[in-house]
């Protein structure tokens, strides 16, 4: 008697230390499922296999999203190694059942709701059937792998006819109770505490997963209205480096604000590699149309449209242009928010260039220079013709910059070709104290 003691006591207390020594993991999904949120919940199950997690539970109430986010997210569930759990507090609409469905058992709250995964377009209509049809087959063999009833989870998509995308058919939605009749709930629990008493977690390491505070950085820089600023801080940066070449702080700025407004939207997943990429050849065109290219024609247009697009589509979750799952109202936000930025950062730049130029603070971080007669300079209207002269350019002509005549600096201009530095010259046109000069070959 005394050793069945002995044996049921070393087995209780094995059991003790077993279940102290599990480790949860808990992932909220409480928000619309979008980059941010994949990101999240792919971040969460990263961090629970380093930390050697033995479940997950997600903790989840959401009307969905966009699918392919959810895609990504049924994915990673399906492939994880340790059982996931879902513990749906009230709702798990569309894209959020779908999820759901992917988890090794489902517990949900008291009123709560699973199903209505119709596919819809930016707008809100349902998309056309051809959407609906994957997203039929997605739900079957996600059903099909956890072994629950397929044609149920069919059924929660429905059918789109007709030009009008009407929905047709009944759509399911389940209800706590209809979802565990029909096999689609393990049970009703009220909480997450109870939960673990039911799995026998309550003595487990329960931890909720955060972001760190790189990622809360990274999702700080995709506020909206905070992109709006790194749009005039890159085209602020720009102008003042373009009217101040050499000075540096400026271009350094918008290279700062490129690379914050860039870099969040890539990790988050809404930019991809050919969306950076454009601005940037759209960047390289407008250099060439500035520096190079005389006049502002095709290579200048073709530069800045391709600057505005990729600022655009850095900031909306399109495939490949395709905006069927894109909220209208965030394309139309998005664009107008670029746009105005841009509208907004050409006045600034204008209206308050002189004053920042005139600056303490400007003078501080710019080479500051007096260019007196003695030293050869003028700006005099020149009072003498100077057409026919000959001399060299004394800095490169790209149409514009200086030439030097008979020891004299003088601004210049060319024809719009572009001259280099120290070749031989000739005045051919005078106005006020500016030289249209050309450059004389073979001599």
């Amino acid at each position: 008697m005394k050793k069945n003691s002995i044996i049921i006591f070393t087995f209780f207390l094995f059991t003790v230390i077993q279940a102290a020594a599990q480790k949860v993991y808990v992932i909220k999904v409480r928000e619309e499922i979008a980059p941010q949120m994949s990101h999240f919940v792919e971040l969460g199950l990263e961090a629970a296999t380093i930390d050697s997690a033995d479940y997950i539970i997600l903790d989840m109430d959401t009307y969905g999203g966009a699918l392919t986010d959810a895609d990504l997210i049924r994915t990673a569930i399906l492939e994880y190694p340790k059982p996931v759990y879902v513990f749906i507090n009230k709702n798990a609409a569309s894209a959020g059942a779908l999820i759901s469905i992917a988890c090794d058992s489902i517990y949900m709250d008291r009123g709560s709701n699973i199903g209505s995964a119709t596919v819809v377009d930016g707008e809100g209509k349902p998309a056309p059937d051809k959407y609906q049809s994957y997203m039929r087959a997605m739900m079957r063999t996600t059903a099909e792998t956890n072994h629950r009833n397929p044609a149920i989870a069919e059924s929660m998509v429905g059918t789109v006819i007709g030009t009008d995308s009407i929905t047709v058919g009944k759509v399911t939605a389940f209800t706590t109770s209809e979802a565990i009749a029909n096999k689609y709930c393990e049970a009703e629990v009220h909480s997450l505490d109870e939960l673990y008493k039911r799995l026998h977690l309550d003595k487990a390491s329960i931890v909720t997963f955060e972001l760190d505070t790189t990622d809360e950085i990274i999702n700080f820089f995709m506020n909206p209205a905070l992109r709006g600023l790194l749009l005039l801080l890159i085209i602020g940066g720009v102008y003042f480096e373009l009217q101040t070449p050499g000075v540096g702080f400026p271009l350094a700025a918008a290279i700062v604000g490129i690379v914050l407004y860039f870099v969040p939207s890539y990790l988050n997943g809404l930019a991809e590699n050919w969306e950076i990429l454009i601005f940037f050849i759209g960047a390289v065109l407008l250099i060439l149309e500035i520096t190079v290219i005389p006049g502002f024609g095709i290579a200048g247009l073709t530069g800045l449209t391709l600057i505005v697009a990729s600022l655009i589509l850095a900031a909306l979750n399109n495939i490949v242009f395709d905006f069927t799952f894109v909220p209208e109202g965030d394309v139309y936000i998005t664009s107008a928010t670029v746009l105005l930025s841009f509208t907004g950062g050409i006045v600034l730049v204008f209206v308050a260039g002189n004053q920042f130029m005139k600056s303490a603070f400007f003078n501080k971080i710019s080479v500051q220079e007096t260019f007196a007669a003695s030293d050869g300079y003028t700006s005099n209207f020149n009072t003498e013709s100077l057409i026919g002269k000959q001399g060299t350019s004394y800095s490169v002509l790209r149409p514009s910059g200086k030439v030097m005549i008979d020891g004299t600096i003088y601004d210049a201009y060319s024809r719009g070709e572009f001259i280099e530095e120290k070749k031989n010259i000739e005045v051919i046109e005078q106005v006020g104290s500016s030289l249209k000069v050309k450059e004389i070959h073979g001599e």
